[in-house]
């Protein structure tokens, strides 16, 4: 087995397999241990994939792989009739069936879906995927499509889509992102501050740690709140050192210098495709952070995988399977009222991209993955160690490529443009993310001769930077919390600060140029404290949740104007927000 840096191993101890694993459809036998290595005849940290030189995890947030990707006409969408519509649909609480339909527009619309951990429970009701619109309501049956999503659709019709990659768990956002880091929740299964401060660490480390360990390079590229936070004993002393703003993730594309392994995602607020945000400024966000991997000199030698955390509480016809649990560590629920369940199971499936000019064309990957699978991908590429038992039995995603023959992919192929143009949308004020790398900027001392009788005397005359023209350049902003003073980049155009201080949070302050709001999520980039971290939580719960529980909003939505000059429909709709019983969450439904 492979080292810990410096960790014990966790495992089953004298528990049985079946009651430590739960059911599954697999002899003991079969299943590999954590520490388990790719290569056991060579030590940890070897190159076993030379090829790769860029390991690059970009993951959106919160939709399921029909709600994105049911009407591509590649993998396993919707089952449609003879005139081309889909025909999948879910009753509603009097048995009624409810089918699944095209979305008004691009502004997530509607009474608010839930992915939480009873929700995901009553939409799977073990194994038939009948209970989404019981659940919640009858939103959760929407969908979108290439006319929506042209890039989207565009790259998953290019490169490999994978029509089986499922999330880690039925719960939402902080668990799986977890898992993707750990190969365990460590039994949270709700996007609640509390519960990741209660689970400060995961058993046998994060994958960051090995890297520490065999000086492999690595960033966390973070729009606000960096996804190595979720374990924060680790990832708070590692701000300083590992974790740089989006902005400097577009710079390094351009420059050629991006890391071994880089992760970076969405806004809390900003970017984000979680229900009720714009996907299109997600689309956009995503177009951004794909084209500059494309056309960096880093391309021929770096794979991206692109996925989704978690379902977002869509409709998706495939039941997920039963999974490896990762370890012992039951989920932190009671029961009841909350569901029960286990970690033995994987979530619903979500969209996912394999980019690379390694990527096999006109390939569909139907292998069951799931977020640990990208853990198994780079402990395959360094030999490392796995973390637990789910990513020790994970596919390791090679399917989806070809290592040996030239790449299908040398010269990086044109995507369509995203939807969202200049105009930018009516559904949030939020700019358009910048796309360009910062403009080099180099200092021009301009000199004046002054002529008095008897002597000579030159000067400095003026100093004054010049930079590209045409050009943007991130706005720096600082935000003091308890902890002490924090900088960090977002993009929106042209010079200027916004800075704000208070105890134990951060305030807002207001884009110079464009005049979006800059809220507590993007002043906090450089987070340093526990009480930080709380009131960027708290912030994300106060934007999202629309109205107390029960309550009614009137709301006025207009869809962005399609590049055929014609508009989506506009909307003024009532959203009731239905009642999450016991979940214990933020209200954010991430």
């Amino acid at each position: 087995m492979g080292g810990l840096g410096g960790k014990g191993m966790a495992s089953l101890g004298g528990l049985s397999p079946a009651g430590a694993l739960g059911r599954r459809p697999y002899r003991w036998t079969d299943v590999l241990p954590p520490g388990t290595r790719p290569d056991p005849t060579k030590p940890e940290g070897v190159d076993l994939l030379p090829q790769v030189e860029h390991i690059v995890m970009y993951v959106q947030e919160n939709h399921s792989y029909d709600n994105y990707f049911g009407m591509l006409g590649r993998g396993d969408g919707f089952t449609r009739n003879a005139a081309g519509q889909p025909t999948n649909s879910n009753p509603d609480a009097n048995g009624n069936p409810v089918t699944v339909t095209h979305a008004p527009s691009t502004c997530q619309t509607g009474t608010r879906v839930s992915q939480s951990w009873n929700a995901s429970h009553t939409q799977f009701d073990g194994g038939r995927n009948d209970g989404f619109v019981r659940s919640t309501n009858a939103t959760s049956m929407r969908y979108w499509d290439g006319s929506d999503l042209p890039f989207y659709y565009g790259l998953a019709e290019t490169f490999v889509v994978c029509d089986r990659w499922f999330g880690s768990c039925l719960g939402q956002t902080f668990p799986n992102r977890r898992y993707l880091q750990a190969g365990t929740s460590v039994g949270i299964v709700s996007t609640n501050i509390q519960e990741v401060l209660a689970t400060r660490s995961a058993p046998n480390g994060v994958i960051w740690e090995r890297f520490d360990a065999h000086g492999i390079s690595w960033t966390d590229y973070a729009f606000d709140l960096a996804d190595i936070l979720l374990f924060p004993d680790y990832g708070i002393p590692r701000q300083a050192t590992n974790v740089k703003p989006y902005q400097q993730f577009i710079d390094d594309c351009a420059a050629g210098t991006l890391p071994q392994v880089s992760i970076i995602s969405p806004g809390n607020a900003t970017y984000t495709e979680e229900n009720p945000h714009d996907i299109s400024l997600g689309e956009a966000y995503s177009a951004a952070i794909v084209n500059a991997v494309l056309h960096s000199p880093n391309w021929s030698n770096t794979v991206l995988f692109f996925l989704y955390d978690e379902h977002g509480g869509y409709y998706d016809h495939v039941p997920p399977p039963a999974a490896i649990a990762p370890d012992t560590i039951a989920p932190r629920v009671t029961s009841p009222p909350d569901a029960a369940g286990g970690f033995d199971q994987y979530g619903f499936r979500v969209p996912a991209v394999i980019v690379s000019p390694f990527a096999k064309a006109n390939y569909v990957s139907s292998v069951v993955h799931d977020h640990t699978s990208v853990l198994k991908f780079i402990e395959t590429k360094f030999n490392l160690g796995a973390l637990t038992y789910r990513d020790a039995n994970a596919d390791n995603l090679f399917d989806a490529f070809d290592f040996t023959g030239p790449p299908a992919f040398a010269d990086p192929p044109e995507l369509p443009l995203p939807r969202l143009r200049a105009g930018g949308t009516a559904c949030e004020d939020i700019p358009l993310p910048n796309t360009e790398p910062t403009p080099t900027t180099t200092t021009t001392t301009t000199t004046t001769t002054t002529t008095t009788p008897g002597s000579t005397t030159t000067s400095p005359s003026s100093t004054f930077p010049s930079t590209t023209p045409n050009s943007t350049s991130p706005t720096t902003i600082s935000a003091t919390t308890s902890g002490g003073e924090a900088t960090s980049s977002v993009p929106g155009g042209g010079a200027g600060a916004a800075s704000g201080t208070s105890t134990g949070g951060v305030t807002g302050g207001t884009l110079p140029r464009t005049g979006a709001p800059i809220g507590p999520l993007a002043a906090a980039g450089g987070l340093a404290t526990l009480a930080g971290i709380a009131a960027v939580a708290a912030e994300r719960s106060r934007r999202v949740q629309a109205a107390p529980v029960g309550a009614t909003v009137r709301q006025a939505e207009v869809a962005p104007t399609d590049s055929d000059g014609s508009n989506h429909r506009a909307e003024r709709n009532d959203r009731t927000e239905p009642d999450q019983g016991a979940d214990r969450d933020d209200r954010s439904d991430r």
